[in-house]
């Protein structure tokens, strides 16, 4: 999933910072690095000061990919003990400059960088892409239907045991899809087969590549409607209907850890209710804005999910990968928040 072919990336991406007149040096796996995978060991500096790096790449990250993809480097640096690099094509100034707001280190192959070190501080940013280059393709896991089986079986682990017509009606996908999805799953090492019984290997490592995912590919897809309303400070008094809406994002954030004041309202739902239109004055909005309003999606998953959450709201796993999917940084801090409280239990952080 939105990888580039390591290898080659880290060698264009070190030969840009060479360029800026720092010292590079490929390493081997540190010792103490214990199951921490990384797509290569840098130190980065000049003379004798240095800092030694993991280094994850990324084809590209786009804004709604920028919370997942942070949050995946901080864990994965807090696990080796050392800072995480990314490295990737191409940074926009305004993802580059949204990743050293949240102090995330990065390099790209145009060489744009932002770089905190011992007596060293790198923030080159506005150099433009280098030319288009074969991208890899997706697996089955990482289309619209193989991100909703997994949003399934990630909600509710046990039902990777279940036949394959219960997960289909679980996730809202044909039964088709159920099979190709379970073996990139299984080659992949997620999904674990013994005596043909099947179990999710349940990793927050799963979770967030889930997570980055669906900001990607599937979450753009699910807005339908933006909506402003006078009564948008009102909404915890709302009158919803669990069985028509149900909130997701910022709110459903609020409502289950009581840190987050929306910005933004994200109700799921086929159709707003007509009742709640005419109670909130609900008037659809113009063009995209910063301004608080409503925004309404679609829900991609079966009626015949299960999951353990709040009655009026989406399952954690989907607020969280929300949240991350903002690029907020208070919204990042809120999803580690839902992440502890309602998710560690289920994904161990390896």
């Amino acid at each position: 999933m939105n990888k580039a072919p390591e290898p080659l990336l880290v060698d264009r991406a070190t030969r840009a910072l060479r360029d800026l007149g720092l010292e590079v040096a490929i390493l081997k796996k540190p010792r103490g690095a214990g199951a921490v995978r990384a797509d290569a060991w840098l130190r980065i500096g000049k003379g004798k000061k240095t800092t030694d790096y993991l280094v994850e790449t990324r084809r590209a990250v786009t804004p709604a990919a920028l919370g997942a993809t942070v949050v995946q480097l901080r864990d994965r640096a807090a696990a080796a003990n050392r800072p995480a690099l990314l490295i990737t094509d191409y940074l926009t100034p305004p993802v580059a400059e949204r990743l050293r707001e949240l102090r995330q280190q990065f390099a790209d192959a145009a060489g744009n960088a932002y770089l905190e070190g011992p007596a060293l501080l790198v923030y080159v940013v506005g150099r433009k892409p280098p030319p288009a280059r074969a991208r890899t393709t997706a697996a089955k896991t990482f289309t619209a239907n193989g991100l909703k089986v997994l949003f399934a079986l990630l909600c509710d682990p046990p039902l990777a045991a279940a036949p394959h017509r219960t997960i289909a009606a679980a996730a809202g996908v044909a039964l088709g899809a159920v099979p190709a999805v379970l073996r990139d799953l299984q080659e992949a090492g997620h999904l674990l087969i013994a005596e043909k019984n099947r179990r999710l290997n349940t990793t927050k490592r799963l979770l967030d590549e889930w997570a980055l995912a669906y900001a990607r590919l599937l979450r753009p897809k699910t807005k339908t409607a933006t909506y402003n309303t006078p009564h948008f400070d009102t909404w915890k008094d709302w009158q919803i209907d669990p069985d028509q809406a149900r909130w997701g994002g910022e709110p459903a954030a609020h409502l289950l850890v009581r840190h987050l004041k929306p910005g933004v309202l994200t109700l799921y739902a086929e159709r707003l209710p007509p009742k709640l239109v005419l109670e909130q004055r609900l008037v659809p909005a113009g063009l995209p804005s910063s301004t608080p309003h409503l925004e309404v999606r679609k829900p991609f998953w079966g009626k015949a999910l299960v999951a353990d959450t709040r009655a009026n709201t989406v399952p954690p796993v989907l607020v969280y990968a929300d949240l991350l999917a903002t690029g907020d940084g208070r919204c990042i801090e809120t999803a580690q928040m839902i992440y502890d409280r309602y998710l560690a239990r289920l994904f161990r952080a390896v």
